[in-house]
């Protein structure tokens, strides 16, 4: 039962924490059906801003706050390269994310920065509750506060006007615009919103490794996809809050798969291919449901 628990509550805290890429991701995706791949490099950009004002004696939860409106601003740059200079959505996520790459390295000055001898969030947690620092207790207390903050923030805003003129944005465009509706501020917004979460998720990793490094987001925008996808095949969500819920769920059975797969001695190097048979298992999952059930289904978009 020890291996067991140990498992289930690491797989915890990484759903948790990693929960906030998958949500990010959802937004631009999901809601805004914006392919943004800037997540890659605020991710870093998170971790990288965090650290550097840790190191000069920021107290961490200000530069968590800090890394946030980093993300933001690679947000809002993606953003204003899609909707004011015309550039397509894809392309301007891959022109932020290898820029970011520069930008990181100039923040941190070199490829990485330690915390191992700094005051983190965790560590001030731990001596709140009294506990030792570096329990994974403390890391779960701290992620699912952070995690329940941004759930119900976003569940509210999502309820609001302008959540919903965001939301509309991503269903019909057009329609949107035609009421009078600023599409590019919504997207603007939905941009740098998700970029800011998944900035903050790179802020709390970097803290809780003891480091950042400039290519610790690579591979993030597979990951919340995944998470999104696994997330929305398993829990199949209606409404705001269970679409939350489910990008959180997802990133939980993702990383508890992960975690299983390097208890059993993978190799790290085969944690791609775990992600690729997860996601197509996850995208394969309805079709398999409409074939039991004899529905038509339609030929797979080629574009």
């Amino acid at each position: 039962m020890g291996v067991v628990g140990n498992v289930l509550s690491f797989s915890c805290y990484e759903g948790l924490v990693f929960g906030l890429v998958a949500i990010g991701v959802y937004l631009t995706l999901r809601v805004l059906a914006f392919p943004d791949l800037t997540v890659d490099g605020s991710y870093t950009l998170g971790g990288a801003v965090a650290a550097v004002l840790i190191v000069a004696g920021v107290n961490p939860f200000l530069a968590s706050l800090a890394a946030i409106g980093a993300g933001f601003c690679a947000g809002l740059v993606t953003g204003i390269l899609n909707t004011k200079l015309r550039i397509p959505a894809l392309l301007a996520g891959i022109l932020m994310m290898v820029g970011l790459y520069s930008i990181n390295l100039r923040i941190m000055s070199g490829a990485n920065v330690s915390l191992l001898r700094e005051v983190t969030s965790f560590d001030i947690v731990a001596d709140l509750l009294g506990m030792r620092s570096g329990s994974i207790v403390v890391s779960i207390i701290l992620a699912l506060v952070i995690a329940a903050v941004v759930f119900f923030i976003l569940n509210w805003f999502l309820r609001t006007e302008i959540g919903l003129s965001l939301r509309a944005t991503g269903d019909n465009e057009q329609m949107v615009r035609s009421l009078g509706g600023d599409t590019d501020k919504n997207i603007l917004l939905g941009c740098a919103i998700s970029n800011g979460l998944v900035a903050l998720a790179g802020a709390i990793v970097a803290q809780g490794q003891g480091f950042a490094d400039v290519g610790m987001g690579i591979g993030m925008i597979v990951m919340g996809l995944a998470s999104v996808i696994i997330g929305e095949a398993l829990f199949r969500p209606k409404g705001v809050a269970w679409l939350l819920v489910a990008a959180v769920g997802g990133a939980f059975v993702y990383r508890l798969f992960i975690t299983i797969a390097l208890r059993m001695g993978m190799a790290p190097g085969d944690l791609k291919l775990i992600t690729a048979v997860l996601v197509v298992i996850a995208l394969a999952i309805p079709y398999i449901r409409k074939k039991a059930r004899r529905e038509w289904i339609p030929p797979a978009v080629r574009w």
